[in-house]
């Protein structure tokens, strides 16, 4: 049967407009023109590529921070407390002091680094997974699937999610995986709102009825025609989600839910520097300066990210 007659029976204009389509090879090269078009977009932007520059920065400090640091984080020393028990101000031993328990900031700094990117970009790929998988199942699939995880996440949303991890915080264990578990629970239901009403309407076009002419099953469609149109929505939304899991994660720290003492975390740090900010603003400086710029950085990242991708 030649492609021109496909049209008169049913459902053919769709099989016709598979069997018309590039092959494999050509989407491929397809794609990546498209990756380096949207690459040299996104390089155009000064204040992005300077936001990304910081980023790797701050990467690069956390990996070498054993390097980097000149003391033990989690160490207090006796001399680095004055004979009243304060905090030692900058020195040669402690180039930016030390805290209430006579620990060197900087290498409190490094290490609080390291856990805060990892927190970061751990929590946001699985709130990613989260909300791609969801998302794309209730989008598509509709009924009873649809009804379940929409009115979850309507219910989700409805409470703070500060309030939401410190409530699950307070259920397990602190410790960085339940960190990282707790702000992915309560971060993906925005994304999975997203998909859900992109997939609603990405499944309705030509490209996935062909496929369900041809015999294609529903998960083949979702994994092969559906998740590569929301690619540029999922990172996109990851560049914003690594800043907002890294400030959650400050936030749960500050309150004594997230990362357990001793070790060393941004939020922890302004925390246990409030007792003596008047004498030494420092203590609460260094750590709340190091989140702001890394949470600011990821957010222009983003921002160009999503200018670049829209464009395509």
């Amino acid at each position: 049967m030649q492609h021109s007659n496909l049209a008169e029976v049913p459902g053919g204009q769709a099989i016709a407009s598979a069997l018309t389509t590039p092959d494999d090879d050509d989407r491929v090269w397809a794609a990546a023109a498209q990756r380096r078009t949207a690459w040299a977009r996104f390089r155009r932007r000064r204040l992005s590529m300077a936001a990304l520059l910081v980023i790797a920065l701050f990467v690069l400090a956390a990996i070498l921070a054993p390097l980097l640091a000149p003391h033990d984080p989690n160490f207090g020393y006796v001399n680095g407390l004055t004979r009243d028990g304060r905090p030692l101000g900058s020195s040669a031993t402690f180039p930016l002091g030390t805290d209430t328990l006579g620990r060197d900031v900087l290498s409190r700094l490094l290490y609080g680094a390291r856990i805060s990117l990892t927190v970061g970009v751990l929590a946001t790929l699985l709130l990613v997974a989260l909300g791609l998988v969801l998302g794309a199942i209730s989008g598509f699939f509709g009924g009873l699937t649809e009804t379940v995880i929409t009115r979850l996440v309507d219910m989700l949303l409805a409470f703070p999610v500060v309030l939401l991890g410190l409530a699950a915080a307070a259920v397990f264990t602190p410790s960085v995986l339940t960190t990282i578990i707790v702000i992915a629970a309560t971060q993906w239901m925005v994304l999975a709102r997203v998909v859900y009403s992109m997939v609603g309407s990405l499944k309705e076009r030509q490209f996935a009825e062909a496929a369900r002419a041809v015999g294609v099953g529903s998960w083949r469609i979702i994994w092969r025609h559906i998740l590569p149109h929301l690619g540029p929505v999922a990172i996109t939304y990851a560049a914003f989600g690594v800043g907002s899991s890294i400030l959650l994660e400050a936030t749960l720290s500050y309150l004594n839910a997230g990362v357990p003492p001793p070790t060393a975390s941004w939020g922890s740090m302004i925390n246990n520097g409030l007792t003596y900010y008047r004498d030494d603003p420092a203590l609460v400086l260094y750590p709340g300066l190091c989140l702001a710029v890394v949470v600011l950085s990821f957010t222009v990242v983003g921002e160009g990210l999503k200018k670049a991708l829209q464009a395509r």
